[in-house]
């Protein structure tokens, strides 16, 4: 693609789709203030308008030549793996379901003095996040849980729902089976356990820096008691099993399947669920990855277009003016897929759009696949981990207030630590700590 003559024109797909969900996200929400306004736009949709708009461009080309160019983007061997992931993934998180999550955090809660409750709020967030692979899933399982800390502790609720939302972006980062993590590696050709290995060390020091800000903020704190309900502690040994076979480095797809097999034992065995059940969780797992399948397929047939009309050429072209050197290549790297993420507001699709334009820039400035598919996990988690209109924040706030509590966004985003942190540690990475010498 780095031969291709440059053309900025060829990157209007992508401002076309910006202005409509970004101009129709901000519309919904704040002037209509229709809950949930951003994740009323239809993603799918707005992404077809952008593709039909590079389909109109490059009148050198007829409709079969481009549908060839499209083919082979969406063909990419990185592609298909990922989507085969996707799907994967989907099946293992409906097998296992939520309630071997519930079983750690109470039974962390249980052990734990009341006193150190925010801190328990954290570190479950985190472990149940890198488990489970989905920030939003986590914060929708442990916001309400967080709220009867606060309820029964006398914590702000505000902290405690931070520290939820900072542990959740925690697994985002981290996990195997997060969809960001998988596209992130895909994108750029990397094994999962060598970008996990590049991630721990970043998100690591910011975990223990978040970890002693909680302690400061809530150590000379009177707390009450917080409520403990039943947990079956059995449940969580296919999380254990994906996770432990992620570090040492066994195939993803073994991993996951080895998951899906445990947890379909463990599930009938403990009662938890129906054998009629098991089949109809298997399948709305997977129909959860549904549209962030179609999303990928489609950004990768735009890309495919933009690449051949000269689209990225000419960022690349911008960004090596802008940004010199390999350090700036990489900062420049994470504050494009933060733009995207800003943007969409949806990390996956964040990092999905900027992986083409990433892998050049990877390329032209010698940063080694691990590190670049680290770096726009990472920052594209920075981002989304404290937009107000993100779903996190969105849904954690709808969370609290089903359960009768009043919390704002900008309430919240003071006690968001671990992003805040993330960020620094991400920053030191990058311009602090010497390049390790490593295979590309």
């Amino acid at each position: 693609m780095t031969n291709k003559k440059e053309n900025g024109a060829a990157l209007l797909p992508i401002l076309v789709f910006l202005v409509l969900y970004l101009g129709l996200g901000i519309l919904f929400e704040y002037v209509l203030k229709i809950p949930m306004g951003f994740y009323n736009i239809p993603i799918v949709v707005t992404f077809l308008v952008a593709l039909l708009v590079a389909c109109m461009q490059n009148k050198a080309l007829d409709f079969d030549a481009k549908l060839a160019i499209m083919s082979k983007g969406v063909g990419d061997k990185n592609i298909v793996t990922m989507i085969l992931i996707f799907m994967t993934a989907g099946i293992f998180v409906g097998v296992v379901g939520r309630s071997s999550a519930e079983s750690v955090a109470y039974f962390l809660l249980s052990i734990i003095p009341a006193k150190f409750a925010v801190l328990v709020l954290f570190i479950v967030s985190c472990f149940v996040s890198v488990a489970m692979g989905t920030s939003v899933g986590t914060i929708t399982l442990i916001t309400p849980i967080a709220v009867a800390v606060s309820a029964g502790s006398g914590f702000g609720l505000p902290l405690c729902i931070g520290s939820v939302m900072g542990g959740a972006m925690f697994g985002d980062n981290l996990s195997f089976i997060s969809d960001t993590t998988i596209a992130a590696c895909n994108g750029q050709g990397c094994e999962m356990k060598d970008k996990f290995r590049e991630n721990f060390g970043i998100a690591l020091p910011a975990a223990i820096l978040t970890l002693i800000i909680i302690l400061i903020k809530t150590l000379g704190a009177d707390a009450g008691e917080a409520i403990i309900k039943d947990y079956n502690l059995i449940q969580i040994i296919p999380y254990v099993l994906v996770l432990v076979g992620g570090i040492v480095g066994i195939n993803v797809f073994v991993v996951l399947l080895i998951g899906i097999l445990s947890g379909s034992i463990i599930m009938l065995a403990t009662g938890a669920t129906a054998a009629t059940d098991l089949l109809a969780n298997m399948g709305s797992g997977a129909s959860g990855m549904f549209e962030t399948t179609m999303v990928a397929i489609l950004v990768s047939a735009i890309c495919a277009l933009i690449a051949e009309n000269g689209g990225f050429a000419a960022l690349l072209s911008w960004i090596k003016k802008t940004f010199k050197g390999k350090k700036g290549g990489q900062l420049g790297m994470g504050l494009l897929v933060g733009a995207m993420d800003i943007a969409t507001a949806n990390n996956t699709v964040a990092i999905v759009m900027a992986n083409p334009i990433a892998k050049e820039m990877s390329e032209e400035y010698g940063i080694s696949p691990r590190k670049s598919a680290s770096i726009l996990d990472t920052f594209s988690c920075i981002f989304q981990g404290v937009i107000p209109y993100g779903a996190q924040m969105l849904v954690a706030i709808s969370a609290a207030t089903e359960l009768g509590y009043k919390v704002s966004a900008f309430e919240i985003m003071p006690n968001l630590f671990y992003p805040y942190m993330l960020l620094i540690s991400s920053l030191i990475f990058i311009f602090v700590i010497p390049d390790k010498k490593e295979a590309k």
